[in-house]
């Protein structure tokens, strides 16, 4: 865990560094944000679901996975929408922030250090690449795409959106009763490592931008993203793994994957739409701090 968290963070520190020195040029931060959106991220989640067993998507930790997570996504939507009267762009990256977690840059580094086993990060990263990041982009789409409105519009731009046409292809070929030549694969791999140091770097660059030329972020939204993604997620996980009759290795999988801290990709989504980008930056920096004692205390008790 120290190893992956600690890579992460030299990743973000070079991002910072880069920013401050302006060594890429001014728009630098955006143009990563959006080749990682665009290019890196689909050709990462392809090769990932496309190699997935699918079955894993009707265990009873898939069960526990989709459960709390609704119920994180579901809390955080109705505080922010309904009683904060937030708009429905900054509900989408409030909710993300507190559900959506960084399953694939530490997910995986953890889940095979900890768990000895990577597949229990595919529940949870299934499910948000096929659930939450649908719903998100169908919102953002909405309310922040200009041009044809109405079912067919968003359908429309749903089935343009680079993360949603990668996954959903991904699920197709994983449904396959053959498999394509893994050389066919291969530049699809390739381009898809960049998109975790993508990611972070793009993180880390954010972290160096002044705060008078960006967002506020809200102290009580911050709170509830931190609230919910490091307390009642492992949680409610954990209540629920217990009620399902999970195994001591099963449960401290759910509960371990469920106390990671935000993904590095909801800062990317929120600067690609250009909304909640000061809310899905700071999220990321406290939930990832909240993480490390979080994830020691998980391990020491349930492993």
């Amino acid at each position: 865990m120290v190893t992956a968290l600690g890579t992460m963070a030299a990743i973000v520190a070079i991002g910072w560094l880069l920013s401050r020195r302006n060594t890429l040029g001014p728009d630098a931060r955006t143009v990563l944000a959006r080749a990682c959106f665009a290019v890196a991220t689909p050709c990462m989640l392809l090769v990932t679901i496309s190699h997935a067993d699918l079955h894993l998507l009707i265990s009873r930790s898939a069960l526990v996975t989709a459960l709390s997570t609704t119920t994180v996504a579901v809390i955080a939507a109705v505080m922010l929408a309904f009683v904060w009267r937030r708009p429905a762009p900054d509900v989408v990256v409030g909710t993300l922030a507190s559900s959506y977690v960084n399953a694939g840059n530490l997910g995986l580094p953890l889940a095979v250090y900890l768990l000895g086993d990577a597949v229990a990060v595919v529940p949870p990263l299934l499910f948000q690449l096929l659930v939450l990041a649908p719903i998100a982009f169908t919102v953002l789409d909405t309310h922040l795409t200009t041009g044809r409105t109405g079912l067919l519009g968003i359908l429309g731009r749903t089935a343009r959106n680079p993360i949603i046409v990668a996954s959903l292809t991904g699920l197709l070929l994983a449904g396959l009763p053959w498999h394509l030549p893994e050389v066919v694969f291969g530049p699809f791999a390739l381009i898809g490592a960049a998109a975790a140091p993508l990611a972070l770097l793009t993180f880390g660059m954010s972290i160096a931008v002044p705060r008078s030329r960006g967002e506020v972020t809200r102290p009580r939204e911050l709170v509830l993203v931190g609230v919910l993604r490091s307390v009642v997620s492992p949680s409610m996980a954990l209540l629920l793994g217990h009620a399902l009759g999970l195994g001591r290795h099963e449960l401290l999988a759910v509960v371990a994957m469920s106390a990671l801290p935000t993904a590095q990709n909801v800062l990317v989504y929120a600067t690609q739409y250009g909304r909640g980008q000061a809310l899905a930056r700071d999220a990321g920096m406290l939930t990832t701090a909240l993480a490390v004692p979080a994830l020691l205390l998980i391990a020491a008790t349930l492993s």
